[in-house]
This record gives C-alpha cells, sequence and structure tokens, in this order.
C-alpha cells in the first residue's frame, strides 16, 4: 500500500497580542533568559471559525482553563490564505506566550502561495493529532460511491466541483492524489481538477448543504455533525483502517485507490523566544496533553494522538516541508 506519511498525515494582516504574563520585550534573542510560569497564552487560528484548526485551538484553550494550568488562554481567528496571513501575524509577535495552531495545511499553503514566512522560521512546539479525511457528498447525490465521484470529475473535468480546506492543502491534495490514483498526470490533473477552497470549515459546509459543491473534503471532525444528522453522506475515510466514528465508510483504498492521507495539526511560538521560553510552552502544552480532558476531546472529536514535542517535532516539521513539496509538484498543485 502505498501510505502517505503527509501528515495535511489539508494561511497581511498584523496583529500584536498583549501579555498579561510577561512584558512586551520578554521574547527575544533565543537565549535561556525569560520563561517562568505562563498564567496567560494568547493562541492564533490562522483560520475563520468552524474549520479543524478553529476547533484545535478552541478546544486547546478550553482544557488549558479548565485544568486551571492557566488564568485565561483568548482565541483570535486570522484567516486567510491557507493560514498564511497568520504565519505573518506570527512573525511580528512579539509576546513569547503565543502559540498558533498549524498544521499540514500550512505546510501546503506556504509553497502554493510563495509566502514570505516560512514555518521554518518559527519556533516549534508540539503536534498534538493526527485526523484522517473524509470525502462528502450531499445527501441528495447521486454519487453513491467513491468512485462514482472520481469517475465523473475524469470524464466531466471542471463540471464538477470539489471544496474543502486552502488550496494546496491536505483536502486539496487528497483530491489531487485521487486523480492521480485514477491515471492522470500532473497537467491532467490541474486542468480536471474544479477545486474550490476555503478559510474555514463553515465556508465548504455552506457550499454543500446549499448544494453548491459536488462533494467535499475535510477532517472527519468538521463533517460528522452533519454526517451524523443525515444532511451530508460519507463516501470514503482516508485513514488505514476504518475509522471507529465512522464503522461503516470504507477507506479509500477500500474503495478502490490504493491511498492512505493523515492530517495533522500542531502548535508554533514565535521566532527567537528565549529557550526558557519555548520550554515553559512546551511544559505548559504537555500538562494539557496529559489531562483526562485532553484525551475526552480526542474521543469526541476522533482525532489521533500524536504528541511530538521539541527537537523531535522540529525535525518532523523539515521533512513534512520537504515531503509536501515533492507532492504538489508531482500532483501539479506548484511548478
Amino acid at each position: 500500500m502505498r501510505a502517505r506519511g503527509i501528515t495535511l498525515v489539508a494561511v497581511a494582516t498584523t496583529l500584536l497580542l498583549s501579555s498579561c504574563s510577561a512584558p512586551a520585550d520578554s521574547g527575544g534573542g533565543g537565549g535561556d533568559e525569560g520563561g517562568g510560569e505562563i498564567t496567560e497564552v494568547q493562541i492564533i487560528v490562522p483560520a475563520e471559525p468552524g474549520g479543524g484548526w478553529d476547533q484545535t485551538g478552541r478546544a486547546l484553550a478550553q482544557v488549558l482553563t479548565s485544568e486551571s494550568l492557566v488564568e485565561s488562554a483568548p482565541v483570535t481567528n486570522i484567516g486567510g490564505a491557507g493560514g498564511t496571513v497568520g504565519l505573518a501575524s506570527l512573525a511580528n509577535e512579539r509576546d513569547p506566550h503565543t502559540l498558533m495552531v498549524t498544521g499540514l495545511v500550512m505546510v501546503g499553503a506556504v509553497e502554493t502561495n510563495a509566502a514570505q514566512n516560512r514555518i521554518e522560521d518559527t519556533t516549534p512546539i508540539a503536534r498534538l493529532t493526527e485526523e484522517p479525511l473524509v470525502v462528502v457528498v450531499p445527501e441528495d447525490s447521486d454519487y453513491e460511491t467513491l468512485e462514482d465521484l472520481v469517475e465523473d470529475i475524469v470524464e466531466n473535468g471542471q463540471d464538477v466541483t470539489v471544496t474543502g480546506g486552502s488550496a494546496g492543502g491536505a483536502d486539496h491534495i487528497l483530491a489531487g492524489l485521487l486523480l492521480e490514483e485514477a491515471g492522470l498526470s500532473g497537467a491532467e490533473i490541474s486542468e480536471n481538477l474544479n477545486y474550490i477552497p476555503n478559510s474555514g470549515g463553515g465556508e465548504a459546509v455552506a457550499l454543500l448543504l446549499g448544494n453548491n459543491a459536488s462533494a467535499g473534503i475535510s477532517g472527519i471532525g468538521e463533517f460528522l455533525p452533519h454526517i451524523e444528522e443525515g444532511t451530508m453522506r460519507a463516501l470514503a475515510v482516508s485513514s488505514e483502517e476504518p475509522s471507529e466514528v465512522l464503522a461503516d465508510v470504507p477507506t479509500i483504498t477500500e474503495a478502490g485507490y490504493d491511498l492512505v492521507l493523515t492530517n495533522w495539526r500542531g502548535l508554533l511560538a514565535p521566532t527567537d523566544i528565549t529557550d526558557a521560553d519555548r520550554e515553559a510552552l512546551i511544559e505548559l502544552v504537555s500538562e494539557a496533553h496529559s489531562s483526562a480532558a485532553w484525551t475526552e476531546e480526542l474521543d469526541t472529536r476522533g482525532w489521533t494522538d500524536a504528541f511530538l514535542t521539541g527537537d523531535e517535532f522540529s525535525a518532523y516539521v523539515d521533512e513534512n516541508v520537504t515531503e509536501v513539496t515533492e507532492t504538489l509538484q508531482n500532483i501539479g498543485l506548484v511548478d
């Protein structure tokens, strides 16, 4: 099986956030001063409300405060361009006690948008989760199987619309890989795939529920409520094994395409924070990860625990950037 280790495994404005726990100039230099107890942490979600990054940021904020790990954890949404607008904001952030949600979507968006600010220039803190994607259609769609959908795209190209997260993100990559598995080349994929990107999961949901898109791709957690309500129908999931929360839905491999893809989400901090502040953030996130409240969030949302911190996470990010860039080139999404 050709399992993809890309873990999407699916984004201008400068915002300066103030901190109640540290003076504004405490984040420079990368030395080992600063740090100490964190009483407030700012959380940036680089997307509009309703999507997987927003769910992750708000779930983390809830755990941090409910477990009394911090006094407050305000969440700010800075959507646009697959997270690269939020990434530009983080590049100008001076509060060292700031965490921004990131993931494979941003890795791809940096490449497709030729963004000036890059993930490698930030301070990686932790990988939190991995999540399979799900391909859905509106409940009254004529597509009964994933093969029905893919064959229609191959035959009718731009007449079939697929919506999901940002251009170059996990959802977009999965759509391209499905067409590659169906026999199209990089140039043919670009010509046939009519992909409608969105800066937040809520926008993709609205397109599907309004019958303004033929199909959608996103993390299971984003579409799950609508699948359970019966307003969307799941055709396949991108994990190697069937999903526990969608046990009756076939995997993409079972549906006839030799493809496994999971999406990862994690946390970044500003550039050049001190070693002490970096370690304090890693310790804080580790405490949240160890809590029963976080375990409950994982179970409820169908997220897979993929916790990784510090230098190991930094190395993972570097490897992921290389792998995603090569994949985007192979399926014709970047030159």
